[in-house]
């Protein structure tokens, strides 16, 4: 009995030591191509993830998102759109939402398919993101377009809410400083 609670104790640290030793390169996610594509594909990049909705009232940040990865994605800049229905406000399926962003917005960078950014079924880039880089950007994700930029190392550096938009001084700042290095 003691041998066998052992053993659990073992096989249970073990999980939360792999837990806590993920890093963002070992994270994958559902393209809308039907394929898993691995974080690790983007090694020396600057990455920029934003949950998306089609039918949010922030939505027409697609269009800054789209201007930024035309501008910047020769200089090492991939942007990750990531579908949800965490607020409800997402089209009814992935091809929906992959018609939607690319005839309205003409989006080009990687999208997912559909995933939840909250919750019990949070999608493991998300658990990664809300938990494992410095304070001010950890927590939950409170609503659409929240945005994430992990340098080229693959460390998580900033996080910017909602209201601010992917245009703005404060957001581009903070880009241009990551391209840089």
């Amino acid at each position: 009995m003691i041998k066998g609670f052992l053993l659990a104790l073992g096989l249970c640290f073990s999980a939360q030591l792999r837990a806590v030793e993920t890093g963002f390169y070992d994270l994958s996610f559902p393209g809308m191509d039907g394929k898993e594509h691995r974080l690790e594909e983007y090694k020396g990049k600057v990455v920029l993830i934003a949950n998306t909705a089609s039918r949010c009232g922030y939505t027409g940040q697609f269009e800054d998102l789209q201007s930024l990865y035309k501008k910047y994605k020769d200089k090492g800049l991939v942007i990750i759109g990531f579908p949800s229905m965490s607020f409800k406000q997402e089209l009814k399926s992935d091809k929906e939402a992959a018609d939607f962003c690319k005839l309205k917005y003409d989006v080009s960078f990687p999208m997912t398919r559909r995933v939840e950014v909250t919750g019990d079924k949070q999608h493991p880039v998300f658990q990664y993101l809300t938990k494992k880089g410095p304070a001010e950007t950890q927590g939950e994700v409170s609503w659409n377009f929240e945005k994430f930029l992990v340098d080229r190392q693959g460390q998580i550096k900033a996080r910017f809410r909602s209201q601010v938009e992917p245009s703005s001084p404060e957001f581009t700042k903070a880009l241009d400083g990551l391209l840089k290095n």
